[in-house]
């Protein structure tokens, strides 16, 4: 199965923006977030395919996981 991983903001540093991953069928986001070292308490909003997601879901083929640290606006 294949994914594409999309990274926004300060997640893109020394990382990438864009990456496609081939991953088993019983991976879940938790074993992408490992694979790139951002911890749990890093996380600002997670989305599969633009939806909000648990970090405990499956990934599916084709998925898109998009990351995305916390957000501060003023």
């Amino acid at each position: 199965m294949e994914i594409e991983v999309r990274l926004f903001a300060s997640f893109r540093v020394g990382r990438f923006k864009s990456k496609r991953f081939t991953i088993d069928d019983k991976t879940k986001i938790i074993d992408i977030l490992n694979i790139l070292n951002i911890r749990q308490e890093e996380l600002g909003i997670v989305l599969v395919n633009g939806k909000y997601s648990s970090i405990d879901a499956n990934l599916n083929d084709n998925d898109v996981l998009t990351i995305f640290p916390p957000v501060a606006g003023g």
